[in-house]
């Protein structure tokens, strides 16, 4: 097997190349270009797609997960069509977008219910099968300790000024660039559900507190966090910090959902 590291291949050439079952990390193919390419089986995480053309494209069985913005397809964007649909399929969803202080408050409320019902639903399996990955992403205890790691950084130390909030047991994204001695990061960590909700339950009571505290002139305030670690910010909207708790914990519901859903499958 023919290994590339730290090389820099710019303007390579392949033609007529098998690349099967190759892997790509932290590869660039900015401008790159790709005629009649094979991408049947192909899995692809945390990628890039910005200013991307694809023509003549055959999609079939395909599974798009993301942010879409300006995605046009046969003529059609179909980001504003995808939000429509998602919040119409699930009402809860748009109270996830509040401006008001009133609104974040029963944004979380509806939020902290729903995860109930899946902690509930978790606690149904064996430890073993919560900490299995389904489809090569995050298992179910490691979903909850990247929550964990999003309240420490957006509400703890954002909005609270806590310089170094973390719990060694939280868990950055995997393609984090890493902040070495400053913020935990031990993805092989296998600790018990009930380990971490002690985390989680301290977690959502300091968020508690910040909703019940929030007036409609705090949210229109801005925030700065400069030490090292994550986030580092000058000048970001409080309602921005509060909105991206709301949105993590909203989509990594759904991904435990659709694992759990698997796992009971496989049982």
């Amino acid at each position: 097997m023919t290994e590339f590291r730290e090389q820099d291949l710019t303007g390579a050439r392949f033609e007529r190349t098998s690349l099967r079952e190759a892997s790509f990390e932290k590869v660039h193919l900015n401008n790159a270009t790709m005629r009649e390419v094979d991408f049947g089986g192909a899995r692809i995480h945390a990628a890039l797609f910005d200013d991307v053309r694809i023509r003549g494209a055959y999609l079939n069985d395909v599974e798009i997960t993301g942010e879409l913005s300006g995605v046009t397809v046969n003529g059609v964007d179909i980001g504003p069509l995808i939000e429509t649909e998602l919040d119409r399929l699930d009402p809860d969803r748009p109270k996830m977008r509040p401006d008001t202080a009133d609104g974040f408050r029963e944004g979380w409320t509806v939020l902290k219910r729903l995860w109930e019902g899946t902690l509930a639903r978790a606690g149904t399996f064996p430890e073993e099968a919560l900490h299995r990955s389904v489809d090569g992403e995050w298992s179910f205890i490691q979903t909850v300790r990247h929550l964990n790691f999003a309240e420490a950084a957006w509400v703890h130390r954002m909005l609270l000024g806590v310089e170094s909030p973390w719990h060694p047991l939280d868990l950055p994204w995997d393609e984090a660039s890493g902040w070495p001695g400053v913020v935990p990061w031990d993805r092989d960590a296998k600790p018990s559900l009930d380990e971490v909700l002690v985390v989680r339950r301290d977690r959502v009571a300091t968020v508690d507190g910040v909703m019940e505290s929030l007036t409609d002139a705090l949210l229109a305030t801005e925030v700065a966090q400069t030490t090292p670690g994550y986030p580092r910010e000058e000048g970001l909207p409080y309602r921005q910090c509060l909105r991206i708790v709301l949105n993590e914990g909203w989509e990594h519901r759904l991904y435990a959902e659709r694992d759990l859903t698997a796992l009971a499958k496989e049982a």
